[in-house]
């Protein structure tokens, strides 16, 4: 829709040049109605394709659809649409591929983590899959609620060190001595008594609100002219302040609460996020050597990275593969992909049940085998495209915050799913982190839902600036 054009009259003043104009100024406004429709009709499509991929798997492991947790999954369809419904009030010019992708992947995790289920005999509140659901609809209720209160993403800019204080108080709860819990020996978990919840899972969005905060004010120090060396002008020392103490966190989450996967996770978004706000390598090139040196000093000094490393090297090793704990859930993983080939056995057919920790760290593995190398691309295209819509958003915005903060959780999401897809596929070690909305886990699935309602925040702040046209 394109506004009346307004004729521009120059002002004149006696012994003064006055530029003459007399173009059209012509104000192009949005139409948002599209981009939801276009939302609406990906979302059924997805929708579609999850409780169909859902009844298959059920028909095939089963015989028979289970109608309890067919309909908890429709029943968490209408919540996601009821999300649509107020993205058009509130965010009507967002984008409309965000939402449909993250829907999609939920439901497909939700029914191969029901396939688990049926082979493992769990159900009731003991199955995973039932567990998935509830998780995933109380993400989607805080999506709708992060979207609604956040009318505005730059007034997270005000708070980017309470965000900080508050990313540092997460990865400290699970060191108290109450609510603390170690599950397969990361002390990353809390117990609330009625569920167990990973504050690293929100830390990481509170890291890139404080991050992008902090680059945007920081960034002129952090660009200065250092000392050139092989083509690449490194920072001045004092300058290095920011990247050391970003490192001694990363090696303190490595060593204290033994996450490889989470620590260099958080590096790993800092160094993007520096990059982009300053444009110089050589922050990736320092940055980059520092974990490499960290990683190396943890496999020497402590035994479960070392492990981590020694497992991965030595993968077909018979010896360490008859190990418990040794490389025997790596090669039943790797034994799974193989056993589907390019077209997979088919949702329900396989036998992934096989393969330790197959509905959270392994659920790569279990899709792999029963929709086969087709199937596993057509998820980490998904994956790419919600990436670049991430970055695209970023690079679009209007203000540097903005363009930090969106390059930021798109990275988050690209990385977590490069690192856990890079450990089943035996790319690089195992780091136990969880594929976002795929992987069983209540508090992956809130963090991911998060990130998806601030990058459609993002996505409608930009879009909603109207163009202003000089003809």
């Amino acid at each position: 829709m394109s506004g009346t054009g307004v004729a521009a009259s120059p002002p004149v003043e006696a012994g003064a040049r006055a530029a003459t104009f007399t173009g059209t100024v012509r104000i192009r406004l949005r139409t948002p109605s599209r981009r939801r429709n276009l939302e609406l009709g990906l979302l059924l499509f997805a929708i579609a394709i999850g409780l169909s991929a859902l009844a298959l798997a059920e028909l095939g492991a089963l015989g028979r659809v289970d109608p309890g947790v067919f309909g908890m999954t429709v029943g968490l369809s209408v919540l996601i649409l009821a999300l649509h419904v107020a993205l058009r009030v509130v965010a009507p010019d967002a984008d409309p591929f965000l939402v449909p992708i993250a829907t999609l992947l939920n439901l497909i995790g939700i029914a191969e983590i029901t396939r688990l289920d049926i082979a493992e005999g769990y159900v009731g509140w003991d199955a995973y899959g039932v567990r998935q659901i509830v998780w995933s609809a109380m993400a989607v209720v805080g999506a709708g609620a992060v979207v609604v209160v956040i009318r505005n993403h730059r007034v997270l800019q005000r708070y980017r060190y309470v965000a900080g204080f508050v990313a540092i108080s997460l990865l400290i709860l699970p060191f108290l001595p109450v609510i603390g819990l170690s599950v397969n020996g990361a002390r990353a978990w809390v117990d609330l008594g009625v569920a167990t919840f990973q504050p690293g899972e929100i830390a990481k969005i509170a890291l890139a609100v404080f991050f992008a905060g902090y680059l945007v004010t920081a960034r002129d120090s952090l660009s200065v002219v250092g000392r050139k060396v092989l083509g690449f002008t490194f920072p001045r020392i004092r300058d290095l302040g920011p990247i050391v103490v970003v490192w001694v966190l990363s090696m303190a989450v490595i060593v204290f609460q033994r996450d490889l996967g989470s620590g260099l996770l958080y590096f790993g978004l800092f160094l993007v996020m520096i990059y982009v706000a300053t444009g110089r390598v050589s922050w990736v090139v320092l940055g980059g050597t520092l974990f490499a040196v960290g990683a190396y000093v943890a496999a020497r000094s402590l035994d479960y990275v070392g492990g981590r490393f020694y497992g991965w090297l030595n993968t077909l090793d018979p010896a360490l593969y008859d190990q418990g704990g040794g490389s025997y859930q790596l090669a039943q993983g790797l034994f799974g992909l193989a056993d589907g080939g390019l077209p997979g056995t088919g949702l329900g057919r396989g036998n992934p049940d096989i393969t330790p920790l197959a509905e959270s760290d392994f659920i790569i593995a279990s899709l792999g085998e029963e929709l086969g190398l087709i199937g596993l691309f057509a998820l980490f295209v998904l994956y790419m495209v919600f990436v670049s819509r991430g970055f695209h958003i970023g690079f679009a915005g209007q203000d540097d915050f903005g363009r930090l903060l969106g390059v930021g959780l798109g990275f988050v999401v690209a990385l977590q799913v490069f690192i856990v897809a890079g450990g089943v596929m035996r790319v690089i070690p195992l780091t136990g982190l969880t594929t976002p909305f795929l992987a069983a886990g209540g508090s992956s699935l809130v963090a991911n839902w998060v990130i998806v309602a601030l990058l459609v925040r993002l996505s409608d702040s930009v879009r909603a600036q109207p163009r202003l046209v000089v003809e």
